[in-house]
């Protein structure tokens, strides 16, 4: 028979469709909160406990100097756990029902400008070969589509679609989206692919971007080769792929796109998760705004 905490990760898995490495860290909190209980309480189940054990914990946590943020995560994964024990008539009541997250500063993305993506694409000197190729459509597909990294990476050749100019990805939760590509975009594509057949023996042939050895892309490489690049043309303090899909949302906001297209394009399944992306399009709204009314002086 499984234990509460083997039914939940597979309730996770199957049903919430969660990936397996956010599973594992959903129940990594669940057995370190277990640990506090059992240590702090001697108390073997954490099934009956009551908030104000829950709150000794977050403030076992804080004086541990952990950050408000990843209390808040580790909070939204007990609430998780107890809802999904409320469901399946293994307690009567939450504990966690009236639990307020902690407060955290809001930190603003910063995109990448216009003219900071133009000098890179087009005065960055991309040598010719299969991996400059590939380096270079990474970073335009980011830009282009929106994407997650983890969407890029597990990108299937069999998903571009270049007769149609779409890709059709895999985001959260499994769930597929499709996102049209530009003309330009497909033109590269058709390089890289030439040069991705070049490569002769390719293990992970399913995957669209591989390395030179024909393997599949960990995240970290693809985090590092964004970085890298971006630190030629920039001096902001992040510059990684998240930062790109932010920008990709910003400059269509910026130029005219609306929220719900946005949304679309992304993959957000509300509003809400679109709508931190708007603060840097109300303010260009506003210079523009400044610049061209009378009164703006």
């Amino acid at each position: 028979m499984k234990t509460n905490k083997e039914a939940f990760g597979d309730y996770l898995l199957l049903e919430k469709k969660y990936s397996a490495h956010t599973v594992q860290a959903y129940l990594n909190d669940v057995v370190s909160f277990e640990s506090f209980v059992s240590e702090s309480f001697e108390q073997e189940s954490i099934d009956l406990v009551n908030y104000s054990q829950v709150r000794s914990w977050i403030v076992f946590l804080v004086e541990q100097g952990i950050s408000n943020v990843s209390i808040n995560r580790k909070m939204a994964s007990l609430k998780a756990f107890y809802r999904f024990l409320l469901k399946s008539k293994q307690i009567e009541i939450n504990p966690m029902l009236k639990h307020k997250a902690l407060k955290v500063p809001k930190v603003v993305q910063i995109p990448f400008s216009e003219k900071e993506l133009k000098d890179l694409l087009s005065e960055i000197d991309f040598p010719v070969g299969f991996q400059e190729v590939r380096d270079k459509l990474i970073v335009e597909m980011f830009y282009v589509t929106g994407m997650r990294r983890a969407e890029l990476i597990h990108l299937m050749i069999k998903n571009v679609d270049l007769s149609s100019g779409v890709i059709k990805v895999l985001g959260k939760r499994n769930k597929e989206r499709i996102i049209p590509i530009l003309p330009m975009i497909v033109n590269q594509i058709r390089v890289y692919i030439k040069e991705r057949d070049s490569l002769g023996d390719i293990e992970d042939f399913d995957y669209f971007f591989i390395s030179k050895k024909g393997l599949k892309l960990s995240e970290s490489f693809v985090y590092r080769l964004i970085n890298s690049y971006f630190s030629r043309v920039s001096e902001k303090v992040k510059k990684s792929p998240h930062v790109l899909r932010h920008t990709f949302a910003t400059h269509l906001l910026n130029n005219g796109a609306d929220l719900n297209s946005v949304k679309e394009l992304l993959g957000h399944s509300s509003l809400a998760s679109t709508q931190v992306y708007t603060h840097n399009s109300l303010a260009e709204l506003k210079k523009v705004y400044k610049g061209a009314h009378p009164r703006g002086d």
